[in-house]
C-alpha cells in the first residue's frame, strides 16, 4: 500500500524558518499527514517527507491561461444554459450573456467559464450543435471587448474546439476525458490547458447513491490516473488542473470529508480548481432551499478552500467572493 502526502496548511507572518512554501503560493506547512488505505493516519514533521514528494508540493506552479498560480483566481460561472440549478435561463440570450460577463469583469473575476449544458443531477445530454450554439457565438463576442481567461464548460470536443477557436484559454471538463477521449487531442493540439474534474457517473445517474471505498484515496488516485492520461495525450502536466467534484456523485459526507482534507490533492503537482457555489450540500448544512440564497455558505466554503491553497475558486457571486477574499487576505496578513 502506498503513502498519501497531505500537507496541513498555514499562511500568515507567524512562519517559522522550518517551513515550507506549497507550490510557489501564500500557503506554508511545517507538518504533513501521512493516509494510508491499511493503516490510521499519522502526522510527520515536513523535514521527513521523502524527497519526491517534497519537490512535487514544493515546486512552484506556472501560470495557467495567463493566470498566476501564486495566488487565489476568481473564476466567475456564466451559464448559457435554460436548465442549470442555480442560474438557468437567466443568460441563455446573447446580449444578457454580455452583460453579465462585463458585470462580472467588473465585480473583480480573473477569469469566466463559459458553459452550455447543464451537469446538475438528473440532467439530460444537450446535442452538439446546440451546446455549440450557446457557447462559441458568446465567447466570440466577449473576445471583442475583453481579453479576460475564457475556459470552456464542456465534456465534447467538437464543443472544446469550437470554442478554442473562438478564443477560449482553458478546457474545463467534468468528465476528465472519459465522455469523450478526443477532448484531449483537441486539447494538445491547441497548447491549451486543461480541468480534469473527478465526478462518480453521469449527471443523470451521479446521485443515484454513490459509494466509495475512501472517498478521499478513490478522488485522488482518479485524478492521478486522468493526469497520466492527459500527460500521453500531450498535454503537459504544468497546463493541468485538477478539480476534486464537489457535489458530483458525492453525498454530504463524501463532500466534508474532500473539503476537509482538500490539500492532499496538491501531491498531484498541479494547482486545484474547488467549485462549490450554491451546492445543494450547502443548502442541506444552512437549512437553505433556494439555491441562489446560497451565497454567505458558498463565501464561506470557498475561503476554507483558499485556506487549503485552492488556486482557482468558481463562483456565482463574483463581488461578494472578492470582497470576502481581499478581507481574507487581509487579515490573516497575506
Amino acid at each position: 500500500m502506498r503513502d498519501y502526502f497531505r500537507p496541513i496548511l498555514q499562511s500568515g507572518p507567524a512562519r517559522p524558518d522550518s517551513a515550507l512554501t506549497l507550490g510557489g503560493g501564500w500557503t506554508w506547512f511545517t507538518d504533513v499527514e501521512v493516509l494510508r488505505r491499511d493503516a490510521p493516519a499519522r502526522i510527520i514533521p515536513a523535514a521527513e517527507l521523502p524527497e519526491a514528494a517534497r519537490t512535487v508540493l514544493c515546486t512552484p506552479r506556472v501560470d495557467i491561461a495567463r493566470l498566476s498560480m501564486a495566488r487565489p483566481n476568481i473564476m466567475g460561472i456564466l451559464n448559457t444554459t435554460p436548465d442549470s440549478f442555480s442560474d438557468g435561463g437567466q443568460f441563455s440570450d446573447l446580449d444578457r450573456a454580455l452583460a453579465h460577463a462585463k458585470e462580472m469583469i467588473g465585480a473583480g473575476a480573473d477569469m469566466l467559464d463559459i458553459g452550455g449544458e447543464s451537469t446538475r443531477p438528473g440532467a439530460e445530454d444537450v446535442a452538439l450543435d446546440e451546446e455549440t450554439r450557446r457557447t462559441e457565438p458568446t465567447i466570440a463576442a466577449l473576445r471583442a471587448f475583453s481579453d479576460v481567461p475564457v475556459s470552456i464548460d464542456t465534456r465534447k470536443s467538437v464543443v472544446a474546439r469550437a470554442a478554442l477557436d473562438a478564443g477560449a484559454d482553458l478546457v474545463n471538463d467534468v468528465a476528465a476525458m472519459t465522455y469523450d477521449p478526443q477532448i484531449a487531442q483537441v486539447t494538445a493540439t491547441a497548447a491549451a490547458p486543461i480541468c480534469l474534474m473527478h465526478a462518480q457517473g453521469d449527471p443523470q445517474t451521479m446521485q443515484n447513491a454513490p459509494h466509495y471505498d475512501d472517498v478521499l484515496l478513490d478522488v485522488y488516485d482518479f485524478l492521478s490516473e486522468r493526469v497520466s492520461a492527459a500527460e500521453a495525450a500531450g498535454i503537459p502536466r504544468q497546463h493541468i488542473m485538477v478539480d476534486p467534484g464537489i457535489g458530483f456523485g458525492k453525498t454530504l459526507d463524501h463532500n466534508l470529508a474532500l473539503l476537509q482534507r482538500l490539500s492532499i490533492f496538491h501531491g498531484l503537482g498541479c494547482p486545484i480548481l474547488l467549485g462549490v457555489s450554491r451546492k445543494r450540500f450547502i443548502g442541506t448544512l444552512a437549512g437553505v432551499s433556494e439555491a441562489a440564497a446560497r451565497m454567505p455558505g458558498s463565501v464561506a466554503v470557498t475561503l476554507a478552500g483558499v485556506a487549503q491553497g485552492a488556486q482557482i475558486l468558481r463562483v456565482h457571486d463574483v463581488a461578494e467572493t472578492r470582497q470576502a477574499l481581499t478581507l481574507f487576505q487581509a487579515a490573516i496578513g497575506d
